[in-house]
């Protein structure tokens, strides 16, 4: 019977995959290693992705004209007479497809290069934070500790600035899917 809390067991080890399993000594402090590393690539990724959003968004902003001039689109009028930033859902109606579509896209659009540079940053960043879920969920302390470890220096690692206006302003960071 394995028990899922106090789990301290070093050898006999199954980490997400049959072929990472520890058989000794050495492999699990080397897996712990990979773990902390793993993890300090996370919150680099995490930080790259912030960075290449804010290139986009300065090409963009430069592409459109300069500051202030980001091309959304102002909310229009609803019936009764209010601006809404869903225009007029009631006349469009739930069938209109584009139109309904079209209201909730707003912003510049974004260049096809640039889409796919930020998709696969995303995508790595939900794939490792979910891979390292599966670690903290074999429920052993050594690997629930070399991930919380690994995440904190990352964080210190590459969190040393910060922009306070954005964070007071805006208040989310971003995470996405990120479980961490």
């Amino acid at each position: 019977m394995r028990h899922y809390y106090r789990n301290t067991q070093i050898e006999g080890t199954c980490i997400i995959f049959r072929s990472w399993y520890i058989s000794s000594k050495s492999v699990f402090i080397g897996s712990c290693i990979a773990i902390v590393l793993l993890c300090v690539f996370h919150e680099w990724l995490r930080v790259f992705q912030r960075k290449v959003d804010y290139r986009v968004a300065l090409a963009l902003q430069k592409a459109n004209g300069g500051p202030g001039s980001s091309g959304r689109r102002s909310p229009s009028p609803n019936r009764s007479g209010r601006s809404s930033p869903e225009g007029n859902l009631e006349d469009a109606g739930l069938l209109s497809g584009r139109r309904l579509l079209n209201t909730y896209l707003t912003g510049v659009p974004v260049p096809q290069t640039s889409r796919i540079l930020r998709a696969s940053i995303y995508g790595a960043t939900v794939f490792i934070s979910f891979f390292l879920m599966l670690v903290f969920m074999t429920y052993n302390a050594y690997l629930i500790a070399a991930t919380v470890f690994g995440a904190a220096l990352g964080h210190y690692i590459f969190g040393a600035t910060m922009n306070p206006d954005t964070i007071l302003s805006d208040g989310s960071q971003g995470k996405g899917m990120a479980c961490h």
